[in-house]
């Protein structure tokens, strides 16, 4: 566990004046009666070793597929400590402490059935949350007015109205706060955000984005719910349904818990189209969709688009155009300006051109997005610093409403003017979308 008293922190967790903890207190005064030692280089964190009280100690909450695929790149800093787990599953809080246990060689990794009794204790600095989207924004602000900081797989919410409540409560509380959109810290989207910036390209006009198709649910009927299940937890703030397999299987393809695939993924791109364009602060003020092609409900019981086109326009005249088609490794992201283009394919990786003369300009190798390592490298660094991240609540939440908006358009089939300031749609059905009232007891007040 580190030691910091970062500025502004919950008014429910410490007073203004931040007085010090009882532990604070002992170990400073302490220090300030001790003789010189002599100690060890690993005991003081010299010769690459990391003083084991200087290291950010880690809890999980929602420890399922992607949380163990992230997993490895948190445990790979000699700085960072993972000390406990939590999961509405039974299989998935025991997977995840294996997994922790292992790389440790140890039996220490502790695992709660209620992400809030983690919260609830003091030795833990920070913690990784990789639910299901629906817990995103939940279980952010849970942890941010708990006095952690927080690492959150995207989307960071599902509605605009709590993105922007994430980014109050963050600011708040004091809470240093990373998104998983960890393309920003990738060398070859880096490259194509400078060859923007620099003119390269010349003004640009049009970003391409492209995400694969949707899928779609066979009707089902409810069943029993699995042993180990904590199903209560497992919906959090959604309105309660019976346990039907297929809709909690696949419940991307479901408006309370997903909302589809082009804002579970479309949010990487426009989070990277705002990045280039430097338009962090704001947003595009017109949504419009084409091509929509909705599942047929005699058929499916999921709900999202399965295939379409999203656009959106900035003040500028610049467009941005989100595409719904074809398979998982056809995505993509195209910058367009009026003397060329510049594009990198996500699942390879390869930075392409026109003109070819700008590939010249980019350094060789370099890690993909799939390995998430800078990216946790720049939140551990800012926990020590107290300094904003490189996906902090402002930035992801700007490019959460872009994709949110656009799902707003498509469910009205209309189109929609936006006001980035007010933050308010020109049609007051489509205010009414911007929230949902969460289930008891998770409003955040």
């Amino acid at each position: 566990m580190i030691s910091r008293q970062p500025a502004g922190r919950c008014a429910l967790h410490t007073s203004p004046r931040h007085p010090l903890t009882r532990r604070q207190f002992l170990g400073r005064a302490a220090l300030a009666t001790l003789a010189p030692l002599v100690v060890s280089p690993a005991t003081l964190g010299r010769a690459g070793a990391v003083a084991p009280n200087s290291r950010i100690a880690f809890g999980g909450i929602g420890m399922g597929n992607r949380a163990l695929h992230i997993l490895p790149n948190f445990l790979a800093q000699p700085d960072l400590r993972f000390v406990a787990v939590t999961d509405a599953r039974e299989d998935r809080r025991q997977a995840s402490k294996k997994a922790v246990d292992a790389h440790y060689r140890n039996q220490d990794c502790r695992v709660y059935t209620d992400f809030r009794e983690l919260l609830a204790q003091p030795d833990i600095d920070a913690v990784l949350i990789a639910t299901g989207n629906r817990w995103h924004a939940t279980a952010s602000m849970f942890a941010a007015r708990a006095g952690k900081d927080v690492y959150c797989e995207k989307p960071i919410s599902l509605t605009i109205r709590e993105g922007r409540e994430l980014v109050d409560i963050a600011r708040r509380c004091g809470a240093i706060y990373q998104a998983g959109t960890q393309r920003r810290s990738t060398e070859s989207y880096q490259f194509a955000r400078d060859m923007v910036r620099q003119g390269r390209i010349g003004r640009v006009h049009t970003v391409e984005m492209q995400v694969w198709t949707g899928g779609t649910v066979p009707h089902q009927k409810a069943t029993p719910v699995p042993p180990g299940w904590d199903y209560d937890q497992w919906l959090g703030p959604v309105q309660w349904r019976p346990f039907v397999p297929g809709r909690v299987n696949a419940w991307t393809c479901f408006w309370d818990t997903g909302e589809g695939m082009h804002t579970d993924m479309g949010t990487h791109y426009t989070d990277l189209m705002q990045w280039a364009l430097e338009t962090d602060h704001t947003g595009p003020i017109e949504f419009e969709t084409s091509d929509l092609v909705w599942p047929d409900p005699a058929q499916w019981m999921s709900e999202t688009a399965i295939s379409g086109t999203f656009q959106c326009r900035y003040a500028n005249g610049v467009r941005g155009v989100l595409y719904q088609r074809k398979g998982f490794t056809d995505r993509y992201l195209r910058y367009i300006g009026e003397e060329g283009w510049i594009q990198v394919d996500d699942e390879t990786d390869l930075v392409t051109a026109e003109p070819k003369s700008i590939l010249g300009l980019k350094e060789t190798g370099g890690l993909s997005w799939a390995n998430a390592s800078a990216h946790i490298r720049n939140l551990l660094d800012c926990i020590r610093s107290r300094r904003p991240t490189l996906c902090h609540p402002e930035v992801a939440h700007r490019a959460q409403s872009i994709v949110e908006s656009m799902t707003i358009s498509a469910r009205l089939n209309r189109k929609l003017r936006w006001d980035p300031v007010k933050e308010r749609f020109d049609c007051e059905e489509a205010n009414r979308m911007l929230y949902r009232e969460p289930r008891a007891p998770w409003r955040i007040a």
